[in-house]
């Protein structure tokens, strides 16, 4: 999603939050999320400066990585959830609200940082994975030891420290006692959701489960859950949402984040790296368990074994361009590719007709329902 600027308003700051203007549109929530995150990361100056220049200088790779990009979905999800529960823009509350939307980019950037790890991955939004990064620093400078050990080390203490510096975003936001005892929970189980989903995704590797039922839960943990169903509550929490309104956001997370899951997937194998920032195949070759493939193999055994053999030979391993076409070809001529486009528009409209029939605010459950379109649709 392209973020248009930013043309909220600054309403009253609550107890101990910065001054900071709230979006009016969920356009502008990416901009406003963004201004956030650099007015917060820039108060721990400081802090890591006091420790050692080297280390403000490693963070500062971190800093970079958290305000580069990126489509600011978690952020969007969550005050798309405080505006379906009535939350205003120009209320005392808004602020402080806004700062914990943004705080969602900071779990998002330890979780993509260790990600990258777990993956081997080389690239990340056009630019070297931050282990890769501070692997070429120690190769450049003539230091002791592995290189690759050295990378990964520094990149799992930087996402380390971007997961602790969320909670501590959200702890200086000025909430109220009474919104911050509502929103916890779903903080703490967001939190344990989006570990234990990743935890099922290289289990799910590394003994080859092919179910769409593994792949199903993976989905729901690592990205559905994470992505969507917990942000929306999380926002509807602070704004004072009623348990109805919860389920029902519920109900639309699962579906939207289904989709967005799925959409990934397809850009996973079929996006242009220009757009997507990462190499085309590049979870085929990780050897991700998606839904896609658990389909085309469950496809593939029912009526073409030779491709049920091309595809478990090819998973897992380094990829030509000439294989990788190979196995597009594969997928789409199973009809998974079609079966998973079939998928995402079904959960799409489910969740539109939940959004229309139940209890959100009408006018912010239609900015997000094409929020999620868009999300959907997208091509990066």
């Amino acid at each position: 999603m392209t973020s248009a600027p930013d043309t909220g308003v600054t309403g009253a700051t609550a107890p101990g939050a910065q001054p900071s203007r709230t979006p009016r549109r969920l356009a502008d929530v990416p901009s406003a999320a963004a201004a956030a995150l650099t007015d917060f990361l820039d108060s721990r100056t400081a802090l890591t400066g006091a420790v050692s220049p080297v280390f403000a200088d490693a963070v500062a790779e971190m800093r970079a990585f958290v305000l580069r990009g990126g489509k600011r979905v978690r952020p969007t999800f969550a005050w798309s959830g405080w505006r379906c529960a009535g939350g205003g823009v120009d209320v005392p509350e808004a602020t402080a609200t806004l700062q914990v939307c943004a705080a969602l980019e900071l779990i998002q950037a330890c979780a993509l940082i260790h990600d990258d790890i777990i993956d081997l991955s080389d690239t990340r939004r056009g630019f070297p994975t931050v282990h890769r990064e501070f692997a070429a620093r120690h190769r450049d400078h003539g230091w002791a030891g592995d290189s690759d050990h050295f990378g990964m080390s520094t990149a799992i203490l930087l996402g380390d420290l971007a997961l602790s510096w969320s909670d501590d975003m959200v702890a200086d936001a000025g909430l109220a006692p009474e919104a911050r005892d509502r929103m916890a929970p779903i903080w703490a189980a967001m939190r344990t959701e989006v570990l234990g989903g990743q935890y099922l995704d290289i289990l799910s590797e590394a003994t080859g489960d092919e179910s769409p039922e593994a792949a199903r839960r993976v989905m729901r943990f690592k990205t559905a859950a994470y992505t969507v169903t917990r942000p929306l509550q999380l926002g509807a929490a602070l704004a004072g949402a009623s348990d109805d309104l919860l389920a029902s956001l519920a109900t639309v997370g699962d579906d939207l984040g289904t989709a967005f899951q799925q959409r990934d997937d397809l850009l996973g194998v079929f996006g242009d790296p220009a757009q997507t920032g990462k190499p085309s195949g590049d979870d085929l070759v990780a050897g991700k368990r998606t839904a896609l493939l658990a389909d085309a193999l469950a496809r593939a055994d029912d009526n073409d074994p030779a491709a049920a053999r091309l595809l478990r030979a090819s998973v897992g391993h380094p990829l030509t361009d000439t294989q990788l076409s190979e196995i597009r070809g594969v997928l789409t001529d199973l009809g998974s590719v079609a079966a998973v486009e079939d998928d995402i528009a079904a959960r799409v409209e489910a969740a539109v007709t939940e959004l229309r029939s139940g209890p959100a605010d009408p006018g912010a459950a239609d900015d997000l329902i094409a929020f999620g379109r868009r999300l959907a649709d997208r091509a990066a």
